[in-house]
C-alpha cells in the first residue's frame, strides 16, 4: 500500500470534478476548486472520517468493497480504478465481461435523474445502483448477495418478487428473464456466473426447467410495463434503457405519461421515498 500516492491520486480527481459533474448543486458562496472531501465520502456511502484519513494517509488499508464504492463515487474509468486498487495494495479486478463497476458516462447520466426511478443493471440482471425513486417504486434491489443479486434468479426461488408485477403479466416475465439469462449463458459460458445460476436453478426449479427448455433468446420485451406498487396500486410506465458501449450494463429510466393516472401516482414517489429513508 502506497499512501503517499494513494492520497495524492484520490485529491487530484477529486479536485478535478465539479458538483454538476456528480449530480451536485453549487452552492453561491463555493470556493473549493473541486468536490470536498465530505462529498466524495457522501457519493461513496461512508463516514467523512474514514475518507479523510485516507486523503490524511491514515487508518487501515481500504477494503476492495470501500476502494470500489470510492472508484464510483469519484465516476473512475476502469484504468483509474484498477491504479486506485493497485495504490492500496490490492489486486486490480479482474476484468471479465460482468463487472460491478460502472463507467463514469453512466455514472453522469444517472446522477442528472435524482427525482425519477432510475437504476443500473448489468447483463445477468444484478441490479448496481438505483435512484431513491426507484427503491420508493421496485424496493432495495442491491441489498441482495450470492445468486439472489439475480433478478432472474429471484423470480424462480423468492415468490415475493413477483409481486411488483401483476399477477396476469408474470408468464411473459418469467419467459423474458429466461430469454435473456440464456443470452448471458450463451455469451459467457456453462463455467460462468450466468452458468452457476442456470445450474442452481435447474436444480431447485420445476417452471424453470420448462421455460429453459422453450430454448428462447433475444426476446424483446416492449418499453411499457405495469407495475404493482403496494400502495400506489398498478402504474402503467414507460422503460426506456440505455446500454453501455459493450452492452454488459443498461441504464433503465421509468418515466409515466404526462396528466395520465400513473403520472400522478409517480408524482407520490418521491414522497414516499423520503419517508423511507426517514
Amino acid at each position: 500500500m502506497d499512501r503517499a500516492q494513494l492520497a495524492d491520486f484520490l485529491r487530484t480527481r477529486r479536485e478535478s470534478l465539479q458538483p454538476e459533474d456528480v449530480g451536485l448543486t453549487r452552492g453561491p458562496r463555493r470556493r473549493a476548486s473541486g468536490l470536498r472531501r465530505e462529498e466524495v465520502a457522501s457519493l461513496s456511502g461512508m463516514s467523512v472520517d474514514y475518507y479523510n484519513r485516507i486523503e490524511q494517509q491514515r487508518g487501515p488499508q481500504p477494503s476492495e468493497q470501500m476502494l470500489a464504492a470510492i472508484a464510483r463515487g469519484l465516476h473512475l474509468s476502469v484504468e483509474e480504478r484498477d491504479h486506485l486498487f493497485r495504490l492500496a495494495g490490492h489486486n486490480a479486478p479482474l476484468r471479465l465481461p460482468r463487472t460491478d463497476h460502472i463507467g463514469p458516462g453512466i455514472m453522469r447520466v444517472l446522477d442528472r435523474l435524482g427525482d425519477t426511478p432510475a437504476q443500473v443493471m448489468n447483463g445477468l440482471g444484478e441490479t448496481l445502483v438505483q435512484t431513491p425513486p426507484a427503491v420508493a417504486l421496485l424496493g432495495i434491489e442491491t441489498a441482495f448477495t450470492g445468486l439472489e443479486r439475480s433478478v432472474v434468479y429471484r423470480w424462480f426461488t423468492m415468490p415475493a418478487s413477483r409481486r411488483i408485477y401483476p399477477e396476469e403479466d408474470q408468464p411473459m416475465h418469467a419467459r423474458y428473464f429466461t430469454a435473456d439469462l440464456r443470452a448471458g449463458y450463451s455469451r459467457l459460458g456453462e463455467r460462468s456466473r450466468a452458468g452457476e445460476i442456470v445450474d442452481a436453478l435447474l436444480d431447485s426449479s420445476e417452471e424453470f426447467r420448462d421455460e429453459w427448455s422453450r430454448h428462447e433468446v433475444g426476446k424483446r420485451q416492449g418499453t411499457r410495463k405495469r407495475i404493482q406498487h403496494p400502495e400506489l396500486g398498478i402504474l402503467e410506465l414507460d422503460c426506456q434503457v440505455l446500454f453501455d458501449a459493450d452492452q454488459s450494463q443498461s441504464l433503465l429510466v421509468f418515466t409515466a405519461t404526462p396528466g395520465s393516472e400513473s403520472h400522478e401516482k409517480m408524482q407520490l414517489l418521491n414522497v414516499i421515498g423520503s419517508q423511507q429513508l426517514a
